[in-house]
């Protein structure tokens, strides 16, 4: 068990108290435990890069403590009616069809590497951003002047667009 493990651990076990804060509408305490995550995230990466403490154990989990986050927050921050559904539902579906499409790929015996692209890239930044932001609006007051929209529709369509490239990147495998 290395350092970054266990840290990616503790953020997997924040997961269900922001949950439990957002549904509450305990917005400070939420913003703070999801702000503490994000630091956790990029405190563990400096670690395993820096002092040689890569693991198997980490490539799996550090993905699935940050899609549990996002997810989560995505799904409770619809829940409580301060993000749209429909903005809830595209990035949950990326997930699952990603989730489905490594799975089936492993069934049939033709495992597929999935490696983060440039737009998955700019979507998970752009999915974090944008709930730090939903976040912080409840509990501090921040405000974009009108710019939530076009802040929803630049998560969406950088959603869409990443499980396009992973769905194209998917059937070539497969299919190749």
């Amino acid at each position: 068990m290395t350092i970054p493990n266990i840290i990616t651990i503790g953020r997997l076990i924040l997961v269900p108290f922001v949950i439990m804060m957002i549904m509450q509408e305990r917005w400070g305490t939420a913003f703070v435990l999801f702000a503490i995550a994000g630091i956790s995230d990029g405190i563990d990466g400096f670690i395993a890069r820096h002092f040689d403490m890569r693991s198997e154990l980490g490539s799996y989990i550090d993905p699935l403590a940050d899609k549990s986050l996002l997810v989560s927050i995505y799904v409770s921050l619809a829940i409580v009616g301060v993000i749209p559904s429909w903005l809830a539902i595209v990035v949950v579906s990326r997930d699952a069809m990603i989730v489905a499409a490594v799975l089936l790929s492993w069934v049939m015996d033709r495992r597929v590497a999935i490696k983060p692209l440039l737009v998955s890239k700019l979507n998970t930044g752009a999915q974090i951003g944008f709930a730090a932001f939903a976040l912080a609006a409840n509990a501090y007051g921040v405000d974009l002047a009108g710019l939530e929209d076009v802040a929803m529709v630049t998560v969406a369509a950088l959603t869409v667009a990443s499980a396009g490239a992973y769905l194209g990147g998917w059937l070539r495998h497969m299919t190749g």
